[in-house]
């Protein structure tokens, strides 16, 4: 028997840096190393280290059609402030980057129930075409890491909460971002089939 894909974040990071070590990519080329240092010491639910989260979900913007400087820089940052204490002010890379990773990070209202805050979190990624194609790539890398990692009640919330959320939010930024209808097809597509098979799997109803 063949044994799990295991990312590589050695390769990984070898391989964005040759990609990013070009003209135009200077918020990225940043971003990759500050990533790498901010997530150090760091691993994820399944016990891998961090940073291949942020340096997977790079590799495959790259391969889609329009993947520009500052959504990648955004992808390679997009957990740096809320999981390492590190303040936004403090990222080395530009206005359109840092505002990327802060609507990525949720910032719940004082008196704000949680639905009010959910709502008005998957709204405000809209306002910026970095955060919102980043939302994308990451919910497709935790929903396939899903399986054997979260409890059943995180996987189903994490279901409904796609299907609810954030499809309806990625088709209308299409709208809001033709030049980058092409990248937010393919992310809505990948994760609209895997919502829908990971509903059967587990029984969920979808309305």
């Amino acid at each position: 028997m063949k044994e799990a894909y295991k990312p590589n974040e050695i390769i990984m990071f070898t391989y964005l840096r040759g990609r990013l070590d070009g003209p135009g990519f200077e918020q990225s080329r940043k971003a990759l190393v500050f990533a790498r240092r901010a997530h150090e010491g760091q691993v994820r639910k399944s016990g891998a280290p961090y940073i291949v989260h942020p340096l997977s979900m790079a590799c495959d913007a790259i391969a889609c059609k329009g993947a520009t400087d500052e959504i990648i820089a955004t992808i390679l940052l997009h957990d740096v402030c809320e999981d390492c204490n590190i303040p936004l002010s403090a990222l080395p890379v530009n206005g359109v980057v840092r505002q990327g990773v802060k609507l990525m990070t949720i910032r719940p209202f004082e008196g704000e129930e949680k639905a009010e805050t959910k709502r008005r979190y998957y709204n405000e990624l809209l306002y910026s075409k970095e955060a919102i194609i980043c939302k994308g790539f990451d919910r497709c890398e935790n929903l396939n890491d899903a399986e054997g990692i979260l409890s059943e009640e995180a996987i189903e919330k994490n279901i409904l909460e796609t299907h609810e959320y954030l499809l309806p939010a990625l088709k209308q930024a299409k709208y809001e971002y033709p030049e980058s209808s092409d990248m937010l097809h393919t992310i809505r597509t990948m994760l609209k089939r895997t919502v829908r098979m990971m509903a059967y799997y587990h029984k969920i109803e979808l309305t």
